[in-house]
């Protein structure tokens, strides 16, 4: 019988180091990509909360202008409703004594003058909103998925400054660089101040919540403006 003989081919089995350059070049580059999307959504989100600082800022400046009262001090009651239109539809009144009366507890769950505050603004066209809204509703969304609020003088957060507005949940990062664009960047000092806030939560600023004496980037931070 005749033996045929046979060419064995040794094929070479998985990737060449070629190949593995090219795979790590790419995945590489597909995490530069998330990485670098990431930092544009953080920056944006810290440029919308700044932009919405400024507003509720100017909106409040401009209240002022056209009542010659500050909105959440402006009242009684019955001379809100006496406008007429969206004016009809507030349901409190300030007591009109110079000082707008917002404690900590009411920062983001709007009470009394705090409530009356994003009321009034609402009312006048100041900013976008139902008047009648009460409660938490009654406090905007800011660009950090928390809410937006005002807090009275002679609070840790704001000390001898006057009334702030503040924003909840804002990430130590962004924390940091709004107090650096707005102010000094300074955690306890100026016109931008924070305190250490709860993870997920609406954390009022006060006297019971210690000033933080840094930005740490891990944290999540209360951080308040004067208006």
């Amino acid at each position: 019988m005749k033996t045929h003989g046979f060419s064995r081919r040794t094929r070479q089995s998985g990737f060449t180091l070629v190949e593995i350059a090219i795979v790590l070049v790419i995945v590489g580059l597909l995490l530069a990509g998330v990485l670098k999307g990431q930092e544009l959504i953080e920056s944006s989100r810290t440029r919308a909360a700044a932009a919405e600082l400024n507003s509720i800022s100017a909106a409040n400046n401009a209240y002022v202008d056209r009542f010659r009262r500050a909105p959440g001090d402006d009242g009684p009651l019955a001379t809100l409703t006496g406008r007429g239109g969206p004016w009809a539809n507030v349901t409190v009144g300030g007591n009109a004594d110079g000082i707008l009366v917002s404690a900590g507890a009411a920062v983001f769950v709007p009470a009394a003058e705090s409530l009356a505050f994003w009321q009034s603004l609402k009312a006048a066209g100041f900013i976008t909103g139902n008047p009648a809204d009460i409660g938490a509703a009654a406090a905007p969304r800011n660009a950090f998925g928390g809410l937006l609020g005002v807090i009275g003088a002679g609070a840790a957060v704001t000390g001898a400054n006057g009334a702030s507005v503040c924003l909840s949940q804002v990430p130590g990062k962004a924390a940091r660089s709004l107090d650096a664009q707005l102010d000094d960047g300074i955690t306890d000092s100026g016109a931008v101040r924070a305190t250490l806030a709860v993870a997920g939560a609406n954390t009022a600023p006060g006297a019971a919540v210690a000033a933080a004496t840094g930005y740490v980037d891990s944290a999540v931070y209360t951080v308040c403006r004067t208006l």
